[in-house]
């Protein structure tokens, strides 16, 4: 079994190459802390859908912490044209339970998302089962799910299992472009990106003083990869 993304070639993806690609056609799942819609960075989004601690389902996608917003304004900026998906698991604080994780994961996958962006994920190797089966459920059912695999020393899941898209933050690296680096792992084509942890600026703030890391580095990548989807292809 292989990622949607298995044909995405080694080496450095850029933005300007993409033919002005949009990521018109595409479905990107945000699981965050929800979207607030409307947002001038971000515009209009698709259904979306809040998982609690146990994983229940609500309705509840409002952002109070700004932070999926912030992810979804970085998308947007690569990929305009991209539908907006808000998967909100984060509600008063940045922490979620392994239930609602898979429980967003799955619903993502239901809902026909090509890309499933997850800044986030856990440290505990205790759920690296279950996770792993949301994931190989997500690419059966032709979803790419773009995550962090490490962060200063941490190894992230889901984002370090061989299916995934795993980013890790390259701060040399252009907010417009990212390296993919590709190995395989007996039957997998793991794929690996570097890319800027910067978000989308906001005028008058300095990138310093403004939200960074590992989160927007998956973003960055998410985007770039909903317009690679959609780029022109020749015939």
């Amino acid at each position: 079994m292989t990622s949607p993304l298995a044909s995405l070639p080694p080496g450095v993806l850029r933005a300007a190459a993409l033919g002005g690609a949009t990521g018109r056609g595409i479905r990107v799942a945000v699981i965050d802390s929800g979207v607030h819609a409307g947002h001038p960075h971000v515009g209009d989004v698709g259904p979306g859908v809040a998982f609690d601690t146990a994983g229940t389902a609500g309705a509840d996608t409002v952002d109070r912490l700004g932070h999926g917003t912030a992810v979804a304004a970085a998308i947007r900026e690569k990929a305009p044209d991209a539908v907006i998906l808000p998967v909100k698991v984060f509600d008063r604080e940045l922490r979620a339970t392994a239930d609602a994780l898979v429980a967003a994961i799955a619903w993502a996958t239901a809902s026909h998302a090509h890309l499933i962006n997850l800044s986030l994920g856990t440290a505990n190797q205790a759920h690296r089962g279950r996770l792993g089966a949301a994931l190989v459920e997500a690419v059966r059912g032709g979803a790419s799910l773009v995550a962090a695999a490490e962060d200063a020393g941490t190894v992230w899941l889901p984002g370090s299992l061989p299916l995934a898209v795993g980013v890790t933050v390259d701060w040399a690296c252009a907010r417009d472009h990212a390296t993919v680096d590709i190995s395989d792992e007996g039957a997998v084509r793991r794929v690996r990106v570097r890319a800027s942890g910067y978000p989308r600026p906001i005028p008058g703030v300095s990138p310093e003083r403004n939200l960074k890391g590992v989160s927007f580095a998956v973003a960055n990548v998410t985007g770039l990869l909903a317009c690679w989807l959609s780029r022109p292809v020749p015939a």
